[in-house]
Formats: C-alpha cells, sequence, structure tokens
C-alpha cells in the first residue's frame, strides 16, 4: 500500500516511520501527478499558511479535493487538520475564513494552545483506547455539520475527528511512538 505524505512543508520524516513499521510505503507527494497510485495521504504539521500557499502555488488543491471525492482516505495533522477544515479563525473576535481545502467540517482555531513555549503533553482518550497526545502550537478543533469525535482531552475538548474517510487530529501522534492512529487511517485505505 502506498501512502502519500504533502511533502511542500512540514514534518513529513516522521510519518515514514509508523508507515514503514505498519508495512506501508510513505511517498513524497510534491505534484499532482503525485497522488496517483496513492490509497490515501498525510497532511503533516508544519505551518499552515506556508503549506496553503504552497498547495495553491503547485496547484494541488483541486487534485487533492478530487482524490478525497475519488473515496481516498485524507488524515491531516495540525497544521494539516487547519488545511483540511471548513473553517479557520487565527484570532478571537476575527471572523473564520474558509479553509483551503474544506474538505472536513470543522472549525479550526490556529494556536488555541498558545505559541511554541506553550506546547504541551498528555493523555488523552481515542477510539484506539489511551493515547500520549503531543501538542505543538495546536489550533483546537470543532466539529460542524454532523463530523465525528474520536479523540478528546481529558477536559473534553475533542483533538481528533472524522467524517466519512477524512480524518484530523490537532496533535501529532507521527511523535509518539504509538503507531496505533496510522495503523486506523490505513484501515480505512
Amino acid at each position: 500500500m502506498k501512502i502519500g505524505i504533502l511533502c511542500l512543508q512540514g514534518a513529513v520524516q516522521d510519518h515514514l516511520k509508523p508507515l514503514s513499521r505498519l508495512g506501508a510505503e510513505g511517498v513524497e507527494v510534491r505534484h499532482p501527478a503525485d497522488l496517483e497510485g496513492l490509497s490515501g495521504l498525510i497532511l503533516p504539521g508544519g505551518e499552515s499558511t506556508v503549506m496553503a500557499r504552497f498547495i495553491a502555488g503547485y496547484g494541488l488543491a483541486e487534485p487533492i479535493r478530487a482524490f478525497a471525492a475519488a473515496g481516498k482516505p485524507v488524515w491531516g495533522l495540525c497544521a494539516g487538520a487547519i488545511i483540511l477544515s471548513t473553517e479557520i479563525l487565527s484570532a478571537p473576535g476575527r471572523a473564520a475564513v474558509p479553509g483551503p481545502l474544506g474538505l472536513l467540517a470543522a472549525r479550526a482555531i490556529r494556536n488555541a494552545y498558545g505559541r511554541q513555549a506553550s506546547s504541551f503533553e498528555e493523555e488523552i482518550s481515542t477510539m484506539a483506547g489511551p493515547f500520549h497526545g503531543i501538542f505543538i502550537r495546536a489550533p483546537r478543533l470543532e466539529p460542524l455539520g454532523g463530523t465525528e469525535i474520536l479523540g478528546r482531552r481529558a477536559n473534553g475538548e475533542a483533538v481528533l475527528l472524522r467524517s466519512g474517510r477524512i480524518l484530523a487530529a490537532s496533535f501529532h501522534p507521527e511523535l509518539s511512538g504509538d503507531d496505533r492512529l496510522h495503523e486506523y487511517f490505513l484501515s480505512l485505505c
């Protein structure tokens, strides 16, 4: 099974290890043609504004939407979750703007837990059981329009969402050493 990892900016290499351990091949995606023959696509963490500019600049928005419309799973993590969301809030009191891909009915609130120095780790509950969540400049994810919550922080905030074959996580499972969520994603592929 070949799984694409959007390789324009962000934490690409950290996804190759769990995919390999699970018997899947990670393929770097930079151009629309790179999506051919893939079973799924991961949008990694990074900087969402930069990623959105590169997605537009490389002409990837419509091909990624078509990939998802064809029933192929797409998983956005942290910045990737922001990119997938239908709405983005960049600061309290500001109006929401449409997400670059708009594939997941959710509102992503950028840097909701603070800047880099406010990054944290905590145990979260997921459909796969307890999971060690690593939050780095993480967005808050608010489900909209029937999007399912698959994971929560202890305070009840959603951190893992699913709508059909579209997944979004506000944390970084690829840094945890626990492959269960990558395995779940592969099960959708």
